[in-house]
């Protein structure tokens, strides 16, 4: 079997490329390093299975060897990184999705989208089923992101209904774990390095806005179970256990033992109140619900952070 996974040097996709090469898979990364890290790769590199490719998917990509698996996992996921970048983050999602989805289609391949719970906005609906429709700023400066999501699903669901693609739609919640960037804005690794760094950790609003965190190792088996499915519409991946982010900073500081006060700053823009998945879906399609509990989860992706740091 030969797989490509496109964003194959990030957080999320260089954990997929080990997966996939654990079991037994050819793997091609590809990643133009916009936010990718070629050092989440150094321990596959001398893998002879392994390759990696160069490239900005959001150009046309030919690949001789025959593809069994097609992974479209490129594109900025997190606000600081699509605010820098708000086009490419558009063309990743319009036209990456496109030149991966003809890839997959001139392979036979099966192909698998990595789409986002940000398809939900500021939802209205909690928690947050498949079958929401999402509420969504289309104009608003998180619209690049979401919007390019939504347009991607619009695309891999075309592509599955006119040609037959064997196609499957993740939506991803907040994820976290080792590989992680730590300058990458998202609350997670703000928090923890603010905490290592003896800084105050930054709260946006009053911190009653909530969120759930999932463990990369959970993600990364619900999209191998995803993939050897024949269920083409969106499924939800994430942890429904719920917390607020102020009662997320003073779990952090508890976990990392820093004396770190906290300080409140504005709301962003369009910042979603609430966010959890109903992983219904998952569980009785996939036999998938998350394993990894938060706090073993949290310690070590610090104790990751630490070693980044030099701690």
């Amino acid at each position: 079997m030969r797989t490509l996974i496109t964003g194959g040097a990030g957080f999320i996709g260089s954990h997929l490329c080990e997966r996939f090469l654990a079991e037994g898979h050819e793997v091609i990364a590809v990643d133009n390093m916009i936010t990718g890290d070629l050092a989440n790769l150094d321990h596959l590199r001398n893998n002879p299975r392994f390759r990696f490719i160069g490239h900005d998917i959001s150009n046309p990509l030919k690949v001789k060897d025959k593809l069994d698996n097609v992974l479209h996992f490129a594109s900025p996921a997190s606000p600081v990184d699509y605010l820098e970048h708000p086009i490419p983050t558009l063309k990743v999602g319009a036209l990456g999705t496109h030149n991966t989805l003809g890839l997959a289609k001139a392979h036979g391949a099966r192909y698998l989208l990595a789409s986002t719970s940000e398809v939900y906005g500021d939802p209205l609906e909690h928690p947050q089923k498949e079958t929401y429709w999402g509420n969504v700023n289309c104009i608003g400066v998180r619209g690049v992101y979401d919007e390019a999501k939504r347009y991607a699903e619009s695309l891999t669901m075309a592509y599955h209904r006119v040609h037959g693609l064997n196609t499957h739609i993740v939506r991803i919640f907040n994820t976290y774990g080792e590989r992680m960037r730590l300058n990458d804005g998202r609350v997670l690794p703000n928090f923890m390095y603010q905490a290592l760094m003896g800084q105050p950790l930054t709260v946006y609003g009053d911190g009653q806005q909530t969120r759930s965190f999932q463990y990369v190792s959970d993600l990364v088996e619900g999209v191998w179970r995803l993939l050897h499915t024949d269920f083409h519409e969106p499924v939800n991946l994430g942890n429904p256990e719920e917390i607020t982010i102020l009662e997320f900073a003073h779990e952090i500081l508890r976990l990392s033992g820093s004396q770190s006060g906290i300080v409140f700053k504005p709301l962003p823009q369009d910042d979603p109140k609430v966010r959890q998945p109903d992983i219904t879906r998952a569980r009785q399609l996939l036999g998938w619900e998350p394993v990894v509990r938060r706090e073993e989860g949290l310690r070590r992706t610090l104790e990751y952070f630490k070693r980044k740091l030099g701690k």
